[in-house]
């Protein structure tokens, strides 16, 4: 069904009927707010003093279980973190380098001005149009996807979940599907190609779904100490929009992978680091202000934006990224609202590839069984706009450049 002949006025009137209905939402969202408000007043001043935002750990930390209970503490709280070191940076260069071969020899730019459109994830959002690249199957993303540092490092990622729910443990955190995802490479000096502050895994999905209404059952319910943001229960039973760019497997943390040194200025990655600024956005929407067929910037098919008109009080939290070296790693949770730059004031690059942590689970594995065929005929994965640029491109990777885990991440084990 696409989001253009689907009106989800009504449905969305009934339903903020039935939430509101449930405890007062004034009370609850002036209660979120007030604490919302502290804790962006103190990454404020962290700002002002250039102290670092965003947790960092070492690779090495990770992969010998020597990461503090306060740095953990500190990753749930600010729902991200900086791995440093998962890959060595003459891998990650490398890495750079062919697959910058790889879109230049293929013709990429050529073959995304005649399906220029098909794409719109992003349409309803100030910046609309960040130099990302519709290729999932280079063997540089492969290789990221299925190295041993990376399942390392989403072990240590979905362990920091709460996995138990009624009917069993929600996912296993110790396996994750590959998730093929897109690349970005920005030009420096560029000025129009960012995003502006928003959420995926879901928009006006968090509000309707029946799934999601249970994850975020104690905030509708005005029971607000109660909301555990790291607890997985019915996370994986969410039914999201179809429409392309929406994720229809379940992330545990977005994140990628950096093949150059970029940070502030460089048009990268910015986050709002508060885990549970989720609860300020799902109250915000609830309010008397808001008209009654309406979610704020809520849209099937879309990001779910945050801006200063419907969410002043938490946007100044919104954070460059520390400087990255390349083969260092970025990871956020799927509640955690994130932009991209609108300016590139640098004089490299600044590329990525995307890998989230899709842990194992029947919604994982049913998307993964899809997204093999796609690998197999080199076309792009199911979640993503049907351009299918990779079908004919010389050097994507094969059945042969998986590895034995390679192969069960992709599900062709």
């Amino acid at each position: 069904m696409s989001a253009t002949i689907f009106d989800p006025t009504s449905f969305i009137t009934k339903t903020k009927q039935e939430l509101k209905a449930q405890a007062n939402v004034s009370r609850s969202f002036a209660s979120v707010r007030d604490a919302v408000r502290g804790s962006v007043e103190h990454i404020t001043n962290m700002q002002a003093k250039s102290q670092p935002v965003v947790p960092e750990v070492s690779f090495e930390s990770v992969s010998n279980s020597s990461v503090s209970a306060a740095d953990i503490r500190q990753i749930k709280q600010r729902g991200c973190v900086i791995i440093r070191g998962v890959f060595p940076r003459s891998t990650a260069e490398d890495w750079n380098a062919e697959l910058g071969e790889y879109l230049s020899s293929n013709n990429y730019l050529e073959h995304a001005k005649q399906k220029a459109g098909l794409d719109n994830y992003f349409g309803d959002l100030k910046d609309a149009a960040p130099q990302i690249f519709g290729v999932y199957w280079s063997r540089p993303q492969v290789q990221a996807r299925q190295a041993e540092s990376m399942a390392t490092t989403k072990r240590f990622l979905n362990r920091l979940w709460d996995t138990s729910a009624p009917a069993g443990p929600e996912f296993d955190p110790d396996f994750d599907y590959a998730y093929a995802d897109r690349t970005r490479r920005r030009a420096p000096g560029d000025t129009t190609l960012g995003l502006s502050p928003h959420m995926d895994a879901g928009s006006y999905e968090r509000w309707v779904d029946p799934a999601f209404q249970k994850i975020y059952a104690s905030v509708f319910s005005g029971d607000l100490d109660r909301f555990d943001p790291w607890h997985a229960a019915f996370r994986t039973q969410t039914r999201e929009f179809s429409s392309p760019a929406v994720s229809s497997m379940f992330r545990t943390f977005q994140g990628w992978t950096a093949l150059t040194e970029q940070g502030p200025g460089d048009g990268t990655l910015e986050l709002l680091p508060i885990t549970n600024a989720i609860a300020y956005v799902l109250l915000r929407a609830l309010q008397d202000d808001v008209p009654p067929d309406e979610l704020c910037l809520a849209k099937p098919g879309r990001a779910l934006g945050v801006d200063q008109q419907w969410h002043p009080d938490i946007l100044p939290a919104l954070t460059p990224i520390q400087t990255v070296a390349p083969g260092d790693t970025v990871w956020w949770h799927p509640d955690v609202v994130h932009a991209v730059g609108s300016e590139h004031k640098g004089t490299e690059y600044a590329s990525v590839i995307y890998v989230g942590a899709s842990p194992a689970c029947n919604k994982n594995k049913a998307y993964a069984l899809k997204q093999a065929q796609s690998f197999m005929q080199g076309k792009s994965a199911p979640d993503f706009a049907a351009e299918n640029y990779e079908v004919d491109f010389k050097g994507r990777a094969t059945t042969d450049d998986l590895s034995p885990l390679g192969l069960k991440q992709m599900a062709l084990a």
